[in-house]
């Protein structure tokens, strides 16, 4: 007569795992019975905990917090202020110095506007960092929509000899408008070269972006970065890191080198070398920036040149900008300038799960004719 046995199922998304109610072999001896069955139930058991968990760290989630604009600032970071030739408060401010007296072009009949000049930071923008497509940690984890793109994959592609730290990654990046100080009643428009943004939107979205997940289509926006493929050009961002690492920016003058990050290019959302996601975090926000000076959507607004009228800039500035760490726990004593080696402040901003988004807030230096 054979022996039938009877299962149980429990059915998971992910997962089937099937148990026996009853073996009649051992049905009379209940001792052995009790024992092989609990002895499979528990292994079981485990690999379902096991599994579970693993599911959920892989699921797509978005995770976040809302922006604190009291606590979460670098308030330290506004400094130092210049202003007709006075300089206020601590900080390193680089150059240009803006002159003691100024002048810009007016409509008639005046024709000439008189001011002084006056260098501030100003907390203008936020990039998100995001493996999840649509993810806003900055809106407190809210998913704005659905795609089917790429998302963010930190597992990398290995690079020769299986080197781990040759691994790749690939981030969706977010580029927001944020005018803090006009949110907060501090400048009006018209004042301290304000321009009339009074509203946080998005500016750019990478998920809409071709080029952001092509690296063959951001050669288009930058056909010079065969130039600094080699391994001359590479060497010589030791320079920039050193700068970077002593006056909190790097050299202008190095414009492919992101310091301690790596290179800027590709313009894409491709980063070669994995080394920790505080690192590629602050290399894709450099590559964004980049990118979006190349194309006419952001502009000069620290150089003498700009004194009276923001300028067209195809060639980044990174004086110009300083990123402090927003989320997933806001660093409010210093922003730091792309280049800056992140083993130097990343302690506490990765962990598994809820951290794995970043939320940097861009500080933009203005250097403008102020009546």
């Amino acid at each position: 007569m054979a022996i039938k046995k009877e299962y149980i199922s429990i059915n998971m998304e992910f997962l089937r795992i099937d148990f026996p109610l009853m073996d009649c072999q051992h049905w009379y001896d209940k001792k052995a019975f009790t024992w092989k069955f609990w002895r499979g139930f528990k292994k079981k058991i485990i690999w379902v905990v096991i599994c579970h968990i693993y599911a959920i760290s892989a699921m797509a989630e978005c995770h976040g917090r809302m922006l604190n604009p009291v606590t979460d600032i670098c308030w330290d970071c506004f400094f130092p202020i210049n202003f007709a030739g006075a300089s206020m408060g601590n900080g390193q401010d680089p150059n240009p110095v803006p002159p003691t007296v100024c002048s810009c072009p007016a409509p008639p009949p005046i024709f000439i506007r008189p001011g002084v000049g006056v260098s501030y930071w100003s907390p203008d923008r936020i990039a998100e960092v995001v493996r999840d497509p649509l993810c806003s940690p900055t809106l407190g984890g809210v998913t704005l929509g659905k795609m089917n793109i790429s998302g963010g994959d930190d597992s990398g592609r290995l690079g020769s000899g299986g080197n781990k730290k040759s691994q790749g990654v690939f981030y969706q990046l977010h580029w927001l408008q944020w005018p803090l100080l006009s949110a907060l009643g501090i400048v009006t428009s018209g004042s301290l070269c304000q321009k009339n943004d009074t509203a946080m939107d998005f500016l750019w979205l990478s998920e809409m972006d071709p080029t952001w997940d092509d690296d063959e289509l951001a050669f288009i926006l930058a056909p010079e970065s065969l130039l600094f493929s080699t391994v001359e050009a590479n060497a010589s961002c030791a320079a920039d890191t050193l700068r970077a690492t002593a006056t909190n920016f790097g050299l202008n003058q190095l414009y492919w080198c992101s310091g301690g990050h790596g290179s800027v290019f590709p313009l894409s959302g491709h980063k070669q070398y994995h080394t920790g996601g505080v690192d590629s975090s602050m290399n894709l926000v450099h590559r964004m920036i980049f990118k979006l000076h190349r194309i006419g959507v952001l502009m000069d607004t620290s150089s003498l040149a700009a004194l009276c009228a923001d300028q067209p800039q195809y060639l980044m500035r990174k004086t110009q900008y300083k990123a402090q760490i927003e989320y997933p726990s806001p660093q409010t004593d210093k922003a730091h300038g792309f280049g800056v080696p992140t083993s130097l402040y990343e302690e506490g901003e990765e962990y598994p799960y809820l951290g794995e988004n970043w939320s940097l807030i861009i500080w933009r230096r203005h250097l403008c004719c102020s009546l």
